[in-house]
């Protein structure tokens, strides 16, 4: 197991290489026709605001691999910096976005996992949420944006709002499945050393469902991680989604390019998380 971890981690960097040689390759020409098309987007949208002749300079408007490193070591040699309201640092866009992010989750998990514990102990109950369940969880979560700010009357609630909305699907539907999967043998062996019911809960039906519901809240993180991108382009004031359009009306490709993959790497972090603590509660017989 080992050998194939290391082997597949030589040909994720060998395929890492390849793609940073075909974009030198397909940027190159442009990056080195001449002095002005070196020049990024934003550069000459900023000589033209300061009166300079840019007619003759070109720009693919796609930066070159060297630029993208530069904007690398910009924005992490000064992370926390903070110049005013649309001129933060990469770190404070980001700790804005992962509060709403853990709010919202954990609102959803307050919700979610006590919900879909009696959902799934209950055939009666399933039944009858199984109608609600099916119509609400379709909803785009971007589509109770408006609603939410109508009521809310503010943004930053809104958009914990609208993370709630999206994480809670998710964990319920799998809590409910997990409890409702659990053996009969295990609840007839507790029914017959009458176990209490909040005892037969916590010990034997949460231990067997728990692989289930950490699976249902992977999945919720990873959707409301990609939920409050977009809810933060629609709300403005701070954060990563935030961020990605504010330096796409300053024009800097960099700068977007940078949040992308930030926000990529983000992702996937939770998601390793979540994968971990999925192991740790999973039995293997």
């Amino acid at each position: 197991m080992k050998s194939i971890n290391v082997k597949a981690a030589l040909v994720s960097v060998l395929l890492f290489l390849v793609f940073l040689g075909i974009w030198h390759v397909a940027t190159r020409s442009s990056a080195t026709a001449g002095p002005g098309a070196a020049m990024t987007a934003e550069q000459i949208e900023y000589a033209k605001m300061m009166g300079k002749d840019v007619g003759s300079q070109k720009t693919t408007g796609f930066p070159t691999p060297a630029q993208m490193g530069g904007t690398f070591v910009k924005q992490l040699s000064d992370p926390f910096y903070d110049n005013g309201p649309n001129d933060k640092g990469i770190a404070i866009q980001l700790a804005h976005s992962l509060g709403r992010v853990g709010l919202g989750f954990l609102l959803a998990c307050l919700v979610a996992i006590p919900l879909g514990f009696v959902i799934g102990m209950s055939p009666l109950l399933q039944k009858a949420f199984d109608p609600f369940i099916q119509v609400l969880k379709p909803i785009s979560p971007l589509a109770w944006m408006p609603l939410a700010l109508y009521t809310i009357k503010d943004s930053n609630v809104s958009g914990v709002f609208v993370i709630f909305i999206c994480s809670v699907w998710p964990m319920l539907i799998n809590t409910a499945f997990g409890v409702a999967s659990v053996k009969r043998e295990w609840l007839n062996v507790a029914r017959t050393l009458e176990v209490q019911p909040l005892r037969k809960a916590f010990l034997v039906i949460l231990p067997a469902a728990a692989p289930t519901i950490l699976t249902g809240m992977r999945i919720s993180m990873g959707i409301a991680w990609l939920v409050i991108v977009a809810a933060e382009m629609l709300v403005g004031g701070t954060g990563i989604g935030y961020f990605v359009w504010n330096e796409w009306n300053n024009l800097s490709l960099t700068n977007v390019i940078f949040a992308i993959l930030v926000i990529g790497v983000v992702g996937m972090l939770l998601d390793l998380s979540f994968a971990q603590l999925q192991k740790m509660v999973t039995y293997v017989e």
